[in-house]
């Protein structure tokens, strides 16, 4: 069979019965009895990238949950491209609001439904089917070589994989990073991603007596800590939206004139985006349009808030201690520990001075931005215009990848975001889904980009050359 296009269409079915036994896997790693689970998605990896054509495939455990490492270094002379991904997943509560189950994946309308189906499993394997497709087909040889970093714990905020690179520095040096795990702006329009947010997460705790009293007995009498959390969490945000905490903004990173107008010309509608998210009306900071507020302004949002009595019927009770989980999307130049430790000093100040409040902060990423011109992003836009037959739009995405921005920091390389998810796969809520168009269009890109950088790699080697001739 000729060509790499041919070979992965003909296996579509087996690339997806291969990734349905991937996303049958609850490789849940924020739950600690699921580590099993992770631990098994694990081996599955190491065995899929042998499988591939990898020669080298390895699980190195940290001190949770492991990295999968594989490697093909056949191209001598080639560049080296280290592919990064995560093969754990989100909870999946409410479990009642699925369509199907979340762990046994199934199609519909043309779309897989299943937790982790869009983030990340779908995505970043990919580029191992991609792999296989060029040692499959044609000369039996891959353009350029490979190096994949997958690992367990995106989800809780890879706290062991930046140890880990520095680490296997050596081993894991290379040209470029290419990172499969975002979304293309609509369907059938690719999208090069230039941007992510960053996070700060915390867990704020309101302790207002050593137990739950009875609201007759003693209402009136104490503060009730749920009360006192509302009006603390409420005083964080105006309501304009704008975020009230002192110093927030110092640092915020205003978007230029050029960017604001590429962003009114991508195909955005506002009533589509409400339709799309089931929301009456879009509220946000005033004096920005919905792209920049998602991609390009700081956020604070309540993410979780519990207190007390919650189940059926009544119970007449002053609980004794609330809790809320807190996030901030952050925007370059903004540091997570440096607006953690500003929420938290306003937290403790609004507080009425009889409760206890320690806030706690889970994890943090830093927000990354790349210049579009690159070569890496050059050859992105040649690959994707040849798998889904239309040129790519650059993009920002609202989210958070932690290690995107370590990958620079420690390999010193540029790193190129090129995904194939949709924004409205319901990422970390019920009935995730991935469109099975895009899963097929992203291995033919991933197989693509891997061609595209070994002629940009050949091209600057040859410019050398010639520059050093006497």
């Amino acid at each position: 069979m000729n060509g790499v296009g041919e070979y992965l269409k003909a296996q579509r079915e087996t690339h997806l019965g291969q990734l349905e036994e991937l996303l049958s896997i609850p490789s849940i790693s924020t739950d600690p009895e699921r580590a099993k689970d992770v631990q098994r998605a694990a081996e599955w990896l190491a065995r899929r990238l042998r499988q591939a054509g990898c020669t080298t495939a390895e699980i190195h455990p940290t001190a949770r949950h492991p990295v999968v490492y594989g490697e093909w270094l056949g191209a001598p002379g080639a560049p080296t491209v280290l592919i990064y991904g995560h093969y754990d997943v989100q909870p999946v509560d409410p479990v009642e609001l699925w369509s199907s189950p979340p762990f046994e994946p199934t199609v519909r309308a043309g779309k897989i439904f299943a937790r982790g189906a869009s983030d990340d499993k779908g995505q970043f394997i990919a580029h191992v089917n991609a792999l296989e497709g060029h040692l499959h087909s044609g000369g039996g040889a891959c353009p350029v070589n490979l190096k994949f970093v997958i690992e367990g714990e995106e989800e809780i905020g890879s706290p062991n994989l930046g140890a880990y690179l520095r680490k296997n520095r050596t081993r894991l040096a290379c040209d470029v990073v290419v990172v499969s795990d975002t979304a293309m702006f609509a369907k059938g329009q690719p999208s090069i991603c230039y941007g992510l947010r960053g996070l700060a997460y915390l867990e704020v705790h309101v302790r207002g007596t050593s137990r739950d009293l009875h609201s007759g007995c003693f209402g009136g009498a104490v503060v009730n800590p749920a009360n006192a959390l509302a009006r603390m969490l409420t005083a964080l945000k105006d309501d304009r939206g704008r975020v009230r905490v002192p110093g927030f903004y110092d640092k915020v990173v205003r978007l230029s004139a050029a960017e604001r107008k590429a962003f009114r010309a991508l195909p955005h509608s506002d009533q589509r985006f409400m339709k799309q998210i089931g929301a009456p009306r879009l509220h946000g900071e005033p004096g920005f349009s919905t792209l920049e507020r998602l991609w390009a302004r700081p956020t604070l949002d309540i993410n979780g808030i519990w207190s007390g009595f919650t189940g059926a019927g009544a119970k007449t009770v002053i609980p004794a201690e609330a809790r809320a989980k807190v996030s901030m999307r952050l925007v370059p130049e903004q540091k997570p520990d440096e607006i953690a430790a500003k929420v938290t000093r306003f937290l403790e100040k609004v507080a009425p001075p009889a409760v206890e409040v320690a806030v706690e902060t889970l994890h943090g990423a830093e927000a990354w931005t790349t210049p579009i011109d690159g070569a890496g992003l050059r050859a992105a836009g040649l690959a994707l215009r040849r798998a889904f037959g239309k040129q790519a739009v650059f993009v920002r995405e609202g989210g958070s990848i932690p290690v995107v921005a370590s990958f620079e920091k420690i390999l010193r390389v540029p790193v190129v975001l090129m995904g194939f998810g949709l924004n409205d796969d319901n990422l970390h809520a019920p009935n995730e889904k991935f469109d099975l168009d895009n899963f097929y269009g992203g291995i033919r890109a991933a197989a693509y980009l891997m061609e595209e950088l070994a002629a940009a790699g050949n091209g600057q080697a040859t410019r050398r050359a010639s520059r050093s001739r006497p």
